[in-house]
């Protein structure tokens, strides 16, 4: 074969090959994308018979994987506790109060570094079940605020439907509505076990609801849900339905301790802790509740109404409890009349009451003191000062309800207990004679009067004593 031939034939089977690839390019492209054209039209009458079924078979019975059965997991929901954007990650410092820790100097406290105030707002009453103001709401509120204390509330219910749930927090929400109310604002509810409680007969899940309602008002209200418990109520949902209350509000848990870590032995879900009943800050008489909460504000929140507020004056008479009478009283010899029941602060001296001027005494205090309406004024002096013997004398004898007189010397000395020595009601060791207190060496209190038949008058705690004169020494 020649060269020519050799070489034509070469470029013919050279152009045969190419043009089978090619044919064999072409039809696997053909086939490729009517496949896949298919396969679309496939998938989207599937689509459509499911929409179809779906439409169907709403409940579910004909859809295939209803009838998987899978294996429980743990239930869980998303939070819902409110966020605050002014909110930080800082642990603060706080107290909460009542009426029961009386008139509080609040520029004390701040000066202590306390940082927040859970202030007692209202409860509802365990008899009768009305809703009554904590006699010191309104001074706590207005004078925390005044020394830059942030403040929160709480409500203490007694709430057994919730229509009276919901009553109390539009009733605290009102209160509230003219004070900057930064932290959150608290549901309180304990003694509930009682038989002689409202809530007695409320089940579990019948009390937990009764808190949802007061704190979905609150929320509703623009304030921050918290709720309090104990740590032992709280644990294992055993008398709340923790589970879920701490997935709507913050929970403030009370634990008592020995205030060593940051932390109480809780495992749920927290964001308050009252470690101890027992606290000690200045500016408050007697124990107060200490609290750490584990965040704290870059802003003081803005009261929703300022011009719902008036101010007001501290209760001179807080925890005292008044025997309503209606008497003339004269000063057995000289007394002082105070605007509060205070002896160791001169200036709220008002008036002295002289030994035959006369005033009217309107109630005889559970503490030794008497209140007096004095020229209009509402004044207030120690009962074993004053008299209803209007023709008494400063050496006049002294009647008990027997009948029984006993002659004393008016004298003013301090005097102590040689050993130990009994402090009773009246001049006599016979009964009625009752024995009110002891008073022991060192204990130094004053003496008013001695008698000619060994017993001594004197003066403990706001109330008129006796003892034996020879169980005494003079102090210097």
């Amino acid at each position: 074969m020649s060269g020519r031939k050799r070489r034509s034939r070469m470029i013919l089977t050279a152009f045969l090959a190419t043009l089978g690839a090619l044919l064999l390019f072409f039809a696997a492209w053909f086939l490729f994308f009517d496949g896949k054209k298919k396969e679309e039209e496939t998938v989207a009458e599937t689509v459509e018979m499911r929409k179809d079924a779906a439409d169907e078979a709403v409940d579910g019975e004909e859809d295939p994987q209803a009838l998987v059965e899978e294996e429980e997991g743990t239930k869980t929901t998303i939070s819902t506790v409110k966020e605050i954007a002014s909110e930080t990650d800082e642990i603060t410092v706080g107290i909460d109060v009542s009426e029961y820790q009386g008139t509080i100097d609040w520029e004390q406290v701040a000066a202590s570094g306390v940082d927040f105030a859970m202030v007692r707002v209202g409860y509802r009453t365990l008899s009768g079940g009305e809703i009554a103001e904590d006699a010191c709401a309104r001074y706590n509120l207005q004078e925390a605020e005044a020394y830059d204390i942030q403040l929160g509330a709480y409500f203490f219910s007694t709430a057994v439907t919730e229509e009276e749930a919901q009553e109390e927090a539009k009733w605290t929400a009102e209160l509230l509505s003219g004070y900057p109310i930064t932290y959150p604002v608290a549901y309180n509810c304990e003694g509930f076990q009682s038989d002689s409680s409202r809530q007695s007969d409320l089940s579990v899940e019948e009390r937990s609801n009764l808190a949802v309602v007061f704190l979905d008002e609150m929320e509703k209200q623009g304030y921050t849900g918290m709720f309090y418990a104990a740590r032992n109520e709280l644990a294992d949902n055993l008398l709340w339905q923790t589970d879920e209350l701490e997935l709507k509000y913050r929970i403030w848990v009370a634990q008592y301790s020995t205030y060593t870590t940051e932390e109480p032995d809780y495992d749920g879900e927290y964001a308050m802790w009252q470690y101890t009943n027992m606290g000690s800050v200045p500016g408050i008489d007697g124990y107060v509740d200490l609290d750490i909460a584990y965040f704290g504000y870059s802003e003081t929140a803005a009261a929703q109404d300022e011009s719902a507020v008036e101010y007001v004056e501290a209760d001179p008479e807080i925890g005292v409890t008044f025997e309503e009478v209606y008497e003339q009283v004269t000063a057995k010899e000289v007394t002082n009349l105070r605007s509060t029941m205070d002896q160791s602060d001169s200036s709220n001296i008002v008036v002295q009451l002289q030994n035959g001027d006369e005033t009217t005494r309107t109630g005889k205090g559970n503490n030794g003191w008497s209140r007096l309406e004095y020229n209009g004024l509402t004044l207030y002096a120690v009962s074993s000062y004053l008299t209803t013997d209007l023709s008494y004398g400063p050496e006049a004898e002294e009647e008990d309800d027997d009948g029984f007189k006993t002659k004393f010397t008016t004298v003013s000395e301090n005097v102590t207990a040689k050993e130990v020595t009994n402090l009773r009601n009246r001049p006599s060791i016979e009964d009625p004679s009752e024995v009110i207190a002891q008073l022991y060496n060192g204990e130094v209190i004053v003496r008013t009067g001695v008698s000619d038949v060994g017993w001594s008058r004197v003066e403990y705690n706001g109330q008129m004593l006796y003892c034996i004169s020879s169980y005494l020494q003079v102090v210097e």
